[in-house]
């Protein structure tokens, strides 16, 4: 369960972070929506990316993967808290609330109360 949840979360972290990191158009589309400035945007891209090699990490050292879901947790709550300050629901706001779940799952899975 452990490693199909880091897989998982550290896939999809990736490939977000490297959408962002790129700056590519939809991601400065929602950085525009959001408020953003598409260099902030590429700095939560490389947390992203950190976040996820941090959850693959985690298999061998369980520390660093503790350290980077909860620092991915911390994202999205912000990414919530963006979406929700922007007035999105359902659709826009869904992926950062599952995300959150998934990584929280992790989190438990490797032994960590979020």
């Amino acid at each position: 369960m452990l490693i199909a949840l880091s897989v998982l979360a550290a896939v999809i972290f990736l490939f977000s972070g490297a959408a962002s990191l790129l700056a590519l158009a939809p991601m400065r589309e929602r950085a525009a929506h959001t408020g953003f400035s598409v260099t902030a945007y590429r700095g939560i891209g490389a947390l992203q990316i950190a976040g996820a090699a941090g959850l693959l990490l985690g298999l061998s050292v369980p520390v660093l993967g503790a350290l980077a879901g909860t620092g991915l947790l911390l994202l999205l709550a912000g990414a919530v808290i963006t979406h929700v300050r922007v007035h999105d629901r359902g659709r826009d706001l869904a992926p950062a609330l599952v995300c959150a779940v998934l990584v929280a799952g992790y989190l438990v899975a490797l032994g960590v109360s979020p």
